[in-house]
């Protein structure tokens, strides 16, 4: 008899029989080809463990209307990036995914670079300045018909503290004559510059081959290659206690440090033995504020901040516990979750409270960062060391749930669960169904849900409470996109 059954293969689980017959299902409604290739890889696609994630980063930095987008837009081969003729259209870092000659990268437009901004400006060059730190190399722009400016120059500056391989592209060449006038910007000691015209394409080949020759195979920057030490950033508002529990980590004895490539400056990261395991804390010193402005200590807070958190898989926020959580810290803590990097909240001179402190502290807690309550919490003492080896269960469950992935089969079980008890309200006279669900890819996971109608926003948070209470995913940001489809017309 055991014979008779022998090729059926093992039998089908409840969980997979329901993926089968909801996968059966969506035949009936309109897909896009991207729905289908998300389908078809089983959620695996865009995951954030594959090597695609570790190709290398190249910033295009210069000043305003030097012809940064235009030339994206040629390396792309397609009209990607917004381009007028107008200064300052490019304002934030935006990321494509290019190739050139056989080799993936991925190139970061940014606004214009200038000395003296201030407002929105001081804004855009500072996302450049973040720019260069998170790239491994870059492609310098500057505007052969107007020759270098002074601006010019206070980038090379900039470039040549970032000690980052730079190719310098003289744009505009449109003739014998503007290749000539190129020529004279070998005095900005960057070596040849490549004469190109992004408009029409001329030179750009050469610059693109001259680029390949000093980009890394794999990124040196990137927060996403698998191996070694975990990378984690130490962040909080000013003087909250960071250095302090960095040299308390540290120990007596300076630890042990290498030089990353990533940082504008001449710092290090630092491996720190911690809880039996080694860390790479990643350098939060990030920007150095600029010399000549006196205000907006905040400001640059944030983007050092910014830095530290988008070289790192996951972030310890150090909050002063003797002092009221400030909107400050609520800013740090958004930070984390918007760049999707796992979270683990530390509560610092825990040891100075007494218990009316402890008391509202609690209800401050519930108040100000009740949307992150899944993030793990330590309460530590960053000057006497007491209870920072907590950190070490933290950073553990929050990377395990960053790297978390639920099968197909049983997402959709449990989607079908949870809706059969709690279905979306009827609006307009419609319900609308969730179809299938499979979960786009980790770090952090990302859910994808096939729908018939508009899910509203207080049902997705509904359904990412339940994702949390089934799967965890303690210390990790979640997100959670709908797909709306309709019916296929016979």
């Amino acid at each position: 008899m055991s014979d008779s059954f022998s090729d059926e293969g093992p039998a089908e689980t409840p969980d997979e029989s329901v993926e089968r017959a909801l996968r059966v299902g969506l035949n009936d409604f309109e897909l896009s080809d991207a729905d289908r290739a998300l389908l078809e890889a089983d959620g695996a696609l865009g995951d954030e463990s594959t090597d695609g994630a570790a190709r290398p980063v190249v910033a295009i930095i210069g000043r305003p209307n030097v012809g940064k987008s235009t030339l994206v837009n040629r390396v792309l081969g397609r009209r990607e990036a917004v381009v007028e003729d107008v200064p300052g259209v490019t304002r934030d870092r935006v990321a494509y995914d290019a190739e050139w000659s056989g080799r993936d990268f991925t190139l970061v437009d940014t606004g214009g670079w200038e000395v003296d901004a201030s407002g929105i400006h001081l804004r855009v060059a500072e996302q450049a300045e973040v720019a260069i730190e998170l790239a491994d190399a870059v492609l310098f722009v500057v505007d052969a018909k107007v020759g270098a400016t002074d601006t010019d120059e206070a980038v090379v500056k900039l470039l040549r503290r970032s000690k980052k391989p730079v190719v310098l592209v003289a744009n505009k060449v449109d003739d014998q004559k503007t290749e000539l006038e190129a020529a004279t910007l070998w005095s900005l000691g960057l070596g040849q510059p490549w004469p190109i015209s992004a408009l029409h394409g001329r030179g750009t080949g050469d610059a693109l081959d001259a680029l390949l020759d000093v980009l890394p195979e794999k990124s040196a920057v990137s927060a996403y290659g698998r191996g070694g030490p975990r990378r984690v950033a130490l962040v909080g508002r000013p003087n909250v206690g960071k250095s302090s529990l960095l040299n308390k980590l540290a120990g007596e004895d300076r630890v042990v440090v290498d030089n990353v490539a990533g940082t504008t400056r001449d710092p290090v990261d630092e491996l720190i033995e911690l809880g039996g395991k080694t860390w790479r804390f990643v350098d939060t010193a990030g920007i150095r504020r600029r010399v000549h402005l006196t205000r907006g200590a905040d400001f640059y807070a944030s983007l050092r901040t910014q830095a530290a958190i988008e070289k790192a898989e996951v972030a310890v926020v150090l909050i002063d516990a003797e002092d009221s959580i400030a909107e400050q810290d609520v800013r740090v803590v958004q930070q984390v979750v918007d760049a999707g990097r796992a979270l683990v909240l530390a509560f610092n001179k825990w040891d100075l409270l007494d218990e009316e402190r402890r008391h509202y502290l609690e209800r401050e807690i519930e108040r100000d960062l009740g949307q992150v309550a899944w993030a793990p919490r330590a309460n530590i003492s960053a000057v006497t060391g007491r209870h920072v080896d907590r950190l070490v269960p933290g950073l553990e469950v929050a990377l395990d749930s960053w790297d978390q992935r639920v099968p197909t089969g049983r997402l959709n079980s449990f989607l079908g669960e949870v809706v059969a008890g709690h279905p979306h309200p009827v609006r307009g006279g419609k319900q609308p169904r969730i179809l299938f669900a499979t979960q786009a890819s980790t770090r952090p996971p990302r859910f994808v849900v096939f729908a018939s109608g508009f899910i509203e926003a207080g049902y997705r948070r509904f359904l990412e409470r339940r994702l949390r209470e089934q799967f965890g995913f303690e210390g990790s940001p979640i997100e959670l996109s709908v797909r709306v489809r309709e019916k296929r017309r016979r």
